[in-house]
């Protein structure tokens, strides 16, 4: 782009908003909205993705030994499984431990418990944390195999279903936001179609003078980036304080809900609607113009 052609550029986009500005705000108003909703979506589907992978990493194997079982023959176990690939950790659980927890988890209906007396029914465990959650089926079917372990338990119906909500999580996302991406960059190339209707015997003119299909795509391709910087600027600083807000608002009721934290977090989101914002812009000037610079 030569720096005279750019000067007329820039010339034509200020006097194209100024003369357009009713046209131009509802551009603005468009985009802001349109990017606000994918910006919110964007966010949503984020902290769901996350949630999902905290679910994920917490999958655990209940590993129960045999009550025969001596505290050398416990350590040799413990040391097998810790060499299997993928075994993060290993914890080992006595059965007076392991009673106090479930005497913590009855709450009220601890005297469930002290109706057995003395008697411990509970088996002595370890538990087995996972680099992966796609490896604790395999790991379980294993260790269940190995001499003084009565059983290997993970949940397997629970861990499913969680692994199945959270492709559905992944997959519904991703689609939601293609669907919003689209609709947007229709929104923006509809209303930028009205600025061009409204120019299509200056733009006829320009082309019987001679004047190439860049020369008069610019000036509207960079209006579009305009619109849709200014557009993205409104919704990231909108989408921002609406995250500050319910953020704090899930804070107060569920502390330890596993939120993207808005730094760098909202960020890097406020790079990408404003980028969005720029690219769906330049993107609907381009379409809006392809019809009227045809031979």
């Amino acid at each position: 782009m030569k720096l005279r052609n750019g000067e007329y550029y820039i010339q034509e986009v200020a006097r194209s908003l100024k003369r357009n500005n009713w046209m131009s705000f509802a551009s603005i108003g468009t985009v802001a909205v349109s990017l606000f909703v994918l910006g919110v979506f964007l966010t949503l589907v984020l902290n769901m993705n996350r949630l999902a992978s905290t679910l994920e990493s917490e999958v655990q194997i209940s590993v129960y030994l045999e009550d025969k079982v001596m505290p050398s023959q416990r350590e040799e176990i413990k040391q097998d499984i810790e060499k299997m690939q993928g075994i993060e950790s290993v914890k080992y659980v006595s059965r007076e431990e392991a009673k106090e927890r479930l005497s913590e988890r009855l709450g009220d209906q601890k005297y469930l418990l002290e109706a057995l007396g003395d008697k411990n029914p509970l088996p002595n465990a370890f538990e087995i944390t996972v680099s992966h959650p796609d490896m604790v089926e395999t790991a379980a079917k294993v260790i269940e195999k190995m001499d003084g372990v009565e059983s290997a338990k993970y949940g397997q119906d629970v861990v499913q279903h969680l692994f199945d909500i959270t492709r559905l999580i992944r997959l519904f996302g991703l689609a939601l936001m293609v669907l919003l991406a689209g609709a947007t960059l229709f929104i923006i190339s509809n209303t930028i179609r009205l600025t061009v209707f409204a120019r299509r015997k200056e733009i006829a003119i320009m082309k019987y003078v001679g004047a190439t299909d860049w020369f008069i795509r610019w000036p509207f391709m960079l209006e579009g980036v305009v619109l849709g910087f200014v557009g993205g600027v409104i919704a990231a600083v909108s989408l921002r304080s609406f995250y500050a807000a319910m953020a704090a608002k899930i804070y107060s009721t569920l502390a330890f809900f596993p939120l993207m934290p808005q730094y760098p977090f909202m960020n890097y989101i406020t790079v990408v609607i404003v980028l969005s914002g720029m690219i769906i812009g330049a993107l609907g000037s381009a379409i809006s113009l392809k019809r009227f610079l045809k031979a």
